[in-house]
């Protein structure tokens, strides 16, 4: 049998040269290739294919492989983590397995004996098998089980009179109702959901998580268990579990594949009871690289000229769940450096950073957005960053801020940059002072992203794209669009994660002039539009002739 680096050689994988890098003793000890895949000198997958070429094996990807549920219900799912395989066809009477490992005789003895049947097998790569197992062997069956004995527990207690609530397991890790809140938080973290809501019906709870901004029906247990559920979230987020005729608000900290992971957690009282909405806020998932943001080069451009000031406010608008925060942090890690101090004010604080002072509002103890912001101009900041503007006091605070030597960063609820000028006029801001403190305003909308392993490209005539506003040059060709399929990778959406599209906004002379003038918003849009503002729109059609997002999505959040 030919070894693995010769097997990497014969198929182009590995260059020869490269054999100087293996550790001393057999070029076929796997320790050693496993050494040029920690050095970046090869991929998992060309260790993978490498695998199945030694073992005479098919290569496949789970990702695109049709995957029959049947084959894989013949395993445990213990089993296929313990030797990280996955069942993924019934062939007559063989089970084709798929492996990280062929050799691993373990395995495949184990896998016969709980399938009863004869096995075949492929090789996949690891992180791809792993994926899979988590796709195919989700928490769903678990916890339709648990919502079965919580509903026997429940029949039971009220046969005997009982009460029954969280608070009766609040130290008891393996009771059914903990189990069944803590796999609702860790499926959502799993399927990348941003938040978790969970509502009260006349005849049931219903829990929906929102995937790349659309909300998806995930569960449906007994009415019985609502209060159950409601009061364990509630003893985790801190929250006072006797009232509920009030919302209230908490936040909980999980561990999840070995990271802490925090959840913002709202209650709202409801005709059938309380909603709980829970948003993830998982910092391991959010980059500080500006350029991430996925702004048009014009854009970046503007933007950066803006946020290397050391003096100015930069204002980020959009509407609830658009972005804003994940902006602001990004920024905020472009600009903060060990010379700067950096002192932010937010509601509540979303995202922890090291080396940043963050502060947190507390109304209850007299600390509002205003009284926070007017104490740390006294703590010597060079950058702030201020939640969000939400009354006079507090936008009054910060523009003074800006004029008098501080880079301010915030946000404000306008659907496009130009009303931003015209909204803190109408919280009561002298004109001049709002045209001299701001230097940019970056409106921005979060659209699906296309995903990559299916989409596909779409016929669109000259007068379909005129009629959306598209622009284009009738003199050559027309532009490609891609549009959704729907594949196993995005579960048959045809979208997999988000972008961000953007207007940005500078604030020339010109425009200050017009804000001094207290000018519509129409007027100052038509102004910064000739100076060179893209739209949002414009760059959500810059970002369809790209093939990062479809006309249909862009159609559905820019109006």
């Amino acid at each position: 049998m030919a070894t693995l680096t010769e097997i990497l050689i014969l198929h182009g994988l590995l260059p020869i040269e490269v054999l100087d890098t293996l550790l001393a003793g057999d070029p076929a000890d796997e320790t050693a290739v496993r050494a040029l895949v920690a050095k970046g000198v090869i991929t998992e997958v060309q260790f993978a294919k490498a695998r199945a070429a030694q073992a005479n094996l098919p290569y496949v990807e789970l990702a695109d492989y049709p995957v029959d549920r049947l084959a894989v219900a013949r395993v445990p799912v213990g089993v296929c983590r313990r030797h990280e395989v996955l069942p993924v066809l019934i062939d007559g009477n063989r089970l084709v397995l798929a492996m990280v490992d062929p050799g691993n005789v373990f395995a495949v003895d184990d896998v016969r004996e709980a399938s009863g049947m004869r096995v075949t097998q492929v090789v996949a790569e690891r992180s791809d098998l792993l994926a899979a197992i988590g796709r195919y062997h989700r928490a769903d069956g678990e916890l339709s089980d648990l919502t079965s004995t919580l509903e026997e527990e429940n029949a039971t207690a009220a046969a005997d009179n009982a009460s029954f609530g969280a608070a009766d397991h609040a130290g008891d890790d393996d009771a059914p109702i903990v189990r069944f809140v803590n796999l609702l938080v860790s499926q959502a973290i799993q399927d990348l959901a941003s938040d978790i809501h969970i509502e009260p019906g006349e005849h049931s709870l219903r829990v929906r998580y929102r995937i790349d901004g659309v909300l998806h029906e995930m569960q449906t247990a007994p009415k019985s268990i609502q209060n159950g559920v409601i009061s364990r979230l509630k003893i985790m987020s801190d929250i006072d579990i006797a009232e509920r005729r009030k919302p209230q608000d908490g936040r909980m900290t999980v561990r999840h594949a070995g990271r802490q992971i925090d959840l913002r957690v709202a209650t709202l009282p409801t005709v059938w009871g309380e909603k709980v909405v829970m948003r993830i806020l998982d910092n391991s998932s959010t980059t500080l690289d500006v350029r991430a943001l996925a702004l048009l080069e014009r854009n970046f451009e503007a933007y950066k000229t803006a946020y290397s000031k050391p003096y100015g406010m930069i204002l980020i608008t959009g509407p609830t769940g658009s972005g804003k925060s994940t902006t602001l942090y990004t920024t905020l890690g472009a600009v903060a450096r060990p010379e700067i101090n950096v002192i932010t004010v937010e509601d509540p604080v979303e995202y922890r950073m090291a080396g940043i002072n963050q502060v947190q509002v507390n109304v209850k103890a007299g600390l509002t957005f205003a009284n926070a912001l007017r104490s740390i101009l006294r703590s010597d900041p060079d950058v702030v960053l201020l939640g969000e503007i939400r009354d006079h006091e507090t936008a009054q605070i910060a523009i003074e801020a800006s004029l008098t030597g501080h880079l301010v960063l915030s946000t404000l609820h306008t659907n496009d940059a130009p009303s931003a000028i015209t909204r803190l006029t109408e919280m009561g801001i002298e004109p001049f002072l709002v045209g001299s403190a701001i230097d940019c305003v970056v409106a921005q909308r979060l659209a699906r992203r296309l995903c990559d392993k299916c989409k596909a490209p779409t016929v669109l005539t000259a007068e379909g794209l005129t009629g959306l506003r598209f622009s284009f040059d009738p003199e050559l060709p027309l532009p490609r669009i891609y549009e959704p399929v729907g594949c196993a990778q995005c579960s048959k959406t045809g979208y997999r994660g988000r972008l961000a599209l953007h207007e940005v906004m500078t604030v020339t002379e010109e425009i200050e002039r017009l804000a001094v003038a207290r000018a519509s918003s129409a007027d100052i849009a038509r102004v910064a539009r000739d100076q060179g503002m893209i739209t949002l729109r414009e760059d959500g059609w810059a970002k369809a002739r790209l093939g990062l997002t479809s006309i249909e999505e862009i159609l559905r959040v820019v109006a």
